[in-house]
């Protein structure tokens, strides 16, 4: 399809930049870089597709360029042929720069040819970042600020964006796929890429040194339980257990702070849920990557540009319930829908999982009680803490430890009700024994001797598990994990 066709069709499908006359006089005016608060550490020698802030001449250079792209070839370029794209780019490039009596050494001549592929059909400076499957996240805290985490370390990253107005464009070319606004007057918004990656952005006058952005990248190859094994998350003991409860129907719900796996642990233990049932999840922005096949993913909606037509996780909740499902669940608990979700836990949909941002188990609880008040009910502390109690079977706590490290620290079983609280019972636990020479933890985990009171109900439902994996039992040396 030629290009000008599919301006349109991006637009509002994949959500890839538009090659427009109006994107490149956009590009004309990034070419004076603004100044910024924090120096902009070279690029790495040897790495020729590092982004790196152009010389005024290359950015004119890149504008100039893109502009011919846009005038010659907006009806013929094919999108989807990238080798392609990059034959007419490379050609261009020569061609102006031959007539402009300009001369450049080969890196910078790699590095605009690779920048405006980026502009055509990518994201700009971004897009090296999200092809790069070390980074997990990516912090952008001004337009000159770009940070990174790998291997859970964050370090500073040099690429950098040329204005805050092209960091804008990126920014609107994400949003617009999925059909949300970010502007001024509605100036915070969580979007997503087409990968799933979640997506969060603030503009000023919110952001006080320019727009923001922080991307939740999310693994092209999705992680398995013994993946979480491997890289010491959990032991095959507590997977064991997960697994049985999950297939047994036992209510599930994941705690644990920001950045703390909790959305990663809901995919591994969601794969264990039989291929035979229906599956509805509700999320606020879709990031859920479930592998089973009769599943339906319901996304809140935020209002238009009237402050109408809000579609809250609440209303989809609340949907779900008519739509027959086996198992609901929710991305995250936030408010109000967490009531809705333990009566959906306590009204046939056992099984059903959730997470809470929250630092402990007893915390969990406390976040899930604030949460149903926030749902405007009147209902007494007794009655929550009852609901809660029956609803929820098994409180998993993830936390990220010193080092960016993340784990599985606490395995919980409530118990029921004492003196008005919900009283829980800890299964399996993570002891930290110190931290190494380099900042990680250290550490491992180990049953805490307490058996499961689900043993019975394990059986019934034919996942009877080896009493032994409730043995505490302290670790050899060699089988401290970091």
């Amino acid at each position: 399809m030629a290009l000008k066709d599919r301006l349109e069709a991006r637009k509002h499908s994949e959500g890839g930049p538009l090659i427009s006359q109006k994107d490149s006089l956009s590009v004309i005016e990034h070419a004076r870089p603004e100044p910024g608060p924090t120096a902009v550490p070279a690029a790495r020698a040897g790495d020729p597709k590092m982004y790196i802030p152009e010389p005024t001449s290359l950015a004119v250079s890149k504008a100039a360029i893109h502009s011919l792209l846009v005038e010659r070839h907006a009806h013929e370029l094919d999108l989807g042929d990238r080798e392609g794209v990059r034959s007419r780019i490379a050609a261009l490039t020569e061609e102006y720069l031959k007539s402009s009596g300009m001369a450049i050494n080969r890196l910078d001549y790699g590095r605009l040819v690779d920048a405006l592929l980026d502009e055509v059909l990518g994201l700009g400076p971004l897009q090296q970042l999200l092809e790069d499957p070390a980074i997990s996240e990516v912090m952008i805290n001004h337009p000159r600020q770009v940070y990174v985490e790998r291997s859970g370390r964050v370090s500073l990253s040099p690429v950098v964006f040329e204005s805050a107005a092209q960091l804008r464009q990126v920014i609107d070319r994400i949003v617009s796929t999925v059909g949300r606004r970010v502007d001024e007057s509605s100036p915070m918004c969580d979007a997503r890429l087409r990968d799933g990656s979640r997506v969060n952005v603030v503009l000023p006058p919110l952001a006080i040194d320019g727009p923001c952005m922080t991307i939740r990248k999310f693994s092209r190859d999705k992680l398995r339980p013994d993946d979480l094994i491997t890289l010491g998350g959990a032991t095959s003991s507590m997977l064991r257990y997960l697994e049985a409860a999950v297939r047994s129907r036992l209510s599930v719900l994941v705690s644990g702070g920001t950045s703390s796996g909790k959305t990663t642990l809901l995919n591994i233990l969601s794969s264990f849920i039989p291929s035979d049932e229906r599956i509805v999840t509700v999320e606020d922005a879709a990031e859920l990557q479930l592998r089973q096949q009769h599943v339906i993913r319901l996304e809140a909606r935020p209002p238009n540009i009237e402050g109408k037509g809000a579609i809250e996780i609440r209303d989809l909740v609340r949907n779900a319930l008519r739509m027959r499902p086996d198992r609901i669940i929710v991305g995250e608990c936030r408010g109000g829908e967490a009531l809705d979700m333990l009566q959906a836990m306590n009204t046939g949909h056992e099984g059903s999982m959730s997470t809470v941002h929250a630092n402990s188990t007893r915390d969990a609880l406390s976040r899930l009680e604030t949460m149903v008040l926030m749902a405007g009910t009147d209902l007494p502390a007794r009655a929550i803490h009852k609901q809660i109690a029956s609803a929820i079977d098994i409180i998993v706590q993830v936390e990220r430890l010193r080092g960016g490290a993340r784990k599985i620290v606490g395995v919980a079983e409530t118990i029921g009700l004492s003196n008005g609280e919900t009283q829980v019972v800890e299964l399996f636990q993570f002891r930290q024994t110190g931290v190494d020479s380099e900042g990680n933890a250290n550490g491992f985990h180990t049953a805490t001797g307490t058996s499961s009171i689900h043993v019975e109900h394990f059986a019934e439902s034919g996942e009877s598990l080896p009493a032994s994996i409730f043995d505490s039992a302290e670790p050899d040396a060699g089988e401290v994990s970091r």
